[in-house]
């Protein structure tokens, strides 16, 4: 297979984001058909980044500890029924009985109480809200009150939970005797080969391909960082391509690879259902499972993916269990999202057109029609600015300058409706795309883009 669009399409968006370096691997059956680095793991030194680069993978550690509660499942030592209160002495809300399967769904009616996001940012010199939780304990006594910020019963509702994931992690320690770091090491990275693979600063610094892991500033620099170790079960693996893609062909295979199991057939596929909706949709299916997530409609297939993000790394993994295919892609600074670029590639892959899906679709008009409108005889001017997923209108005069968010609302290849909130009302803005020509009609307006 000829990868020369989908290099072109990684190199684009590195160079648009400034992303230092990305990695990649792709996955059909047991083989890596394709993995290879872009840019530089470490830009003073002038190091390129390859497959064998070392990057921090963030939250793709849940599916990790997912697979280690469900090792422990079939070993007969808990259940996914279980309560949480059994094993950890917390309460977490006062309007049912929270359970294992709670917490690994993120269905637990807490919503996100920001450990990660603080610890993250004050260990980076980000922020001067400072947490210092450097244990699981430490996590498990900044939750003592947690139960009085419950918003939903016990599997009604999706809030993204970092704090429930720790609380894993210290259910699988007191139940299998071992600390969580090393259960994990024991039960999945060992058997699968994944000698590259690290929990703690003492293991990656011993090793010479670790990507430095920067921070893009406002004016586009890049700024060497650091990595901020601590709390584990939640975000705290680093990784390579080549070791992941072991990860990846695992699930493909039903839980074994190489002749080793490491969980049933059933238990993989309990990991892939879906339980729960989450409220960020980029396929428009989605729900969550037991650390991953999964869309039964990727251009008609099973699609299986997670996304890590520790602000100085980033990391997704997305595979297709039908159809055998997957993809790794590990990058040293947040930058593209790098979900988007799994989707894109496993849909060339597949022979569809990428563009074809509501993000791409987004991405690509909002580029479409940035620029300059005028009105008949240039008595108005204005000008749209792409921000996200977003369009900024301005109109501007000598002294003032008014500015307006535009919203998605439809989006085709020919016209594409935003709208924008006057005064509490939905306010349309419509772009008709004829070719080079684009018109807009806003409000009592007709613009034409000159520019």
């Amino acid at each position: 297979m000829d990868f020369g669009e989908i290099e072109e399409f990684i190199l684009g968006k590195i160079r648009e984001s400034r992303l230092p370096s990305l990695s990649i691997g792709i996955i059909k059956d047991d083989e890596l058909i394709y993995a290879r680095g872009f840019g530089f793991r470490d830009i003073e030194k002038g190091l390129p980044a390859t497959p064998r680069t070392i990057y921090g993978i963030g939250s793709i550690t849940k599916s990790f500890t997912a697979l280690a509660i469900l090792k422990l499942v079939e070993e007969g030592k808990l259940s996914l029924e279980d309560p949480v209160d059994k094993y950890v002495p917390i309460k977490l809300n006062p309007m049912g009985i929270v359970k294992i399967h709670h917490l690994l769904t993120h269905s637990s009616g807490l919503p996100a109480l920001g450990y990660a996001e603080a610890y993250i940012n004050g260990a980076l010199g980000l922020d001067s809200n400072w947490l210092p939780l450097a244990t699981p304990e430490d996590v498990l006594a900044f939750m003592r009150n947690a139960a009085d910020w419950a918003v939903a019963k016990p599997g009604e509702r999706f809030f993204y939970l970092n704090e429930g994931y720790v609380i894993l992690g210290l259910i699988i320690k007191r139940v299998s005797g071992l600390p969580y770091e090393d259960f994990v090491k024991e039960k999945i990275l060992k058997p699968l080969g994944m000698t590259r693979t690290y929990f703690t600063a003492e293991e990656v610094l011993k090793d010479p391909e670790v990507a430095i892991p920067y921070i893009i500033d406002k004016e586009g620099r890049h700024i060497p960082s650091r990595f901020p170790f601590g709390i584990t079960a939640d975000g705290g693996l680093l990784s390579n391509v080549i070791d992941m893609a072991r990860y990846v062909s695992m699930f493909i295979n039903r839980g074994e690879l190489n002749g080793v199991r490491i969980l049933s057939k059933k238990s993989i596929e309990t990991a892939e259902s879906g339980y729960i909706d989450v409220p960020w949709k980029i396929i428009g299916d989605e729900k969550y499972g037991y650390g991953l997530i999964i869309s039964q409609n990727f251009h008609g297939r099973k699609f299986v993916e997670h996304s890590g993000d520790v602000g100085v790394y980033t990391a997704d993994i997305a595979y297709l269990p039908n159809d055998r295919i997957g993809i790794i892609i590990m990058a040293n600074a947040q930058g593209y999202s790098l979900s988007m670029i799994g989707i894109h590639v496993l849909s060339k892959l597949l022979g569809h057109d990428p563009s074809e899906l509501r993000p791409f679709m987004v991405e690509s008009i909002t580029k479409k029609i940035e620029g300059v409108y005028e009105t008949y005889g240039s008595t108005v001017r204005i000008s749209t600015q792409r921000q996200g997923d977003y369009l900024v209108m301005r109109s501007s005069t000598k002294y003032t300058e008014e500015t307006t968010i535009l919203v998605p609302d439809e989006v085709r290849k020919d016209y594409a409706r935003f709208y924008a909130l006057i005064n509490g009302a939905k306010v349309p803005a419509e772009f008709l795309i004829e070719g080079n020509k684009i018109v807009l009609i806003y409000e009592r307006f007709k613009f034409i883009k000159r520019e």
